[in-house]
């Protein structure tokens, strides 16, 4: 009885036709043939067509915010006021508080989860290997909104401990930037790791060879054959960062602002969604589309940021045989 890989050898080297009975034929027209391939395209069109109806109601409902605010005082403005008399709508605080929520998550979320990563898949025992990366996985699972009251009972009382209460504010964007970071860490983390473990093991067993150490065989060998996967891990993290919602609705407070003082009360854009969602906007004034002009700025940045991720992996994967 041939066992799967011999039948495949058998049908990449000599003659398919004879091993696989229908190879060249049109599909089959049996009723569970066309079944699935109905189900598939059904599911396949309902993604893009949800995916082209959330673009088109925030770029149809965008389009009544920038009918009022000129595009560039939008883009380029410095105060974020939309409520009272006298408003503006410049979403440079917005983006700058999202920003600095987003790298500074990113600066706990990279080093640990890429660190995770390589020890886990290069230096750890399998027994350990075994506990430790569904721990690691848990962390990525844990509601957002428990990290945010986790940065505010215990984050920021230690933030102040060591900073001092007259430094750190209650609300403030290093005690949501830690909680993210460790939110995204899994994803850094198992990201990573599958992008480690497919480098082949001819690949270290010639470092080996040469005479490296383990050391230098994971940072002169492993790491720049897997280094596409990693900074694509990286870029996604990131992203996710970005549009992180209620730990930094929590966490960070509400006051747009674009000075970069991580002990200061911030908001992000997904904050503010939140905050204009709780009722304060009445349907089709200026301040209801302030949100859709919002979500269609956050869409285009973690779009970006996922076509940018996708570029690399192309551009710099490795492929062995």
């Amino acid at each position: 009885m041939k066992d799967n890989l011999e039948i495949l050898v058998e049908a990449v080297q000599g003659d398919r036709k004879r091993v696989f009975a229908r190879y060249g034929q049109k599909p089959s027209k049996a009723l569970g043939e066309r079944t699935i391939r109905w189900v598939l395209r059904i599911l396949g069109a309902t993604t893009v067509t949800i995916t082209a109806l959330i673009v088109y109601i925030l770029v149809s409902d965008a389009i009544g915010f920038f009918q009022e605010v000129n595009f560039f005082d939008f883009i380029a403005g410095t105060q974020w006021e939309p409520f009272g008399h006298e408003k503006k709508f410049g979403v440079l605080p917005l983006l700058s508080g999202t920003l600095m929520i987003a790298l500074g998550a990113s600066a706990v979320a990279i080093p640990f989860g890429l660190g995770t990563a390589i020890y886990l898949t290069q230096y750890s025992p399998v027994w350990f290997r075994e506990i430790a990366t569904p721990v690691v996985e848990i962390l990525g699972g844990i509601p957002t909104v428990v990290y945010g009251y986790f940065a505010l009972v215990t984050v920021t009382p230690i933030l102040k401990t060591l900073f001092g209460d007259d430094t750190v504010q209650v609300f403030n964007a290093m005690s949501a930037s830690i909680v993210v970071g460790i939110s995204i860490l899994p994803m850094v983390s198992s990201l990573s790791a599958d992008s480690l473990r497919v480098v082949p093991v001819s690949i270290k067993n010639a470092g080996y060879a040469l005479g490296m150490s383990r050391f230098h065989v994971v940072t002169k060998i492993i790491i720049p054959a897997a280094i596409s996967g990693i900074i694509a891990s990286f870029i996604l993290a990131f992203a996710r960062a970005v549009g992180e919602t209620m730990a930094v609705t929590l966490a960070a407070g509400a006051t747009p602002t674009t000075a970069w003082n991580y002990f200061e009360g911030i908001q992000t854009m997904t904050a503010f969604i939140v905050q204009i969602s709780l009722g304060d906007a009445s349907a089709g004034s200026i301040e209801y589309f302030t949100r859709y002009a919002i979500g269609l700025t956050l869409f285009v940045l973690t779009f970006s940021f996922n076509f940018i991720a996708t570029r690399i992996v192309r551009r710099f994967r490795e492929v062995y045989q």
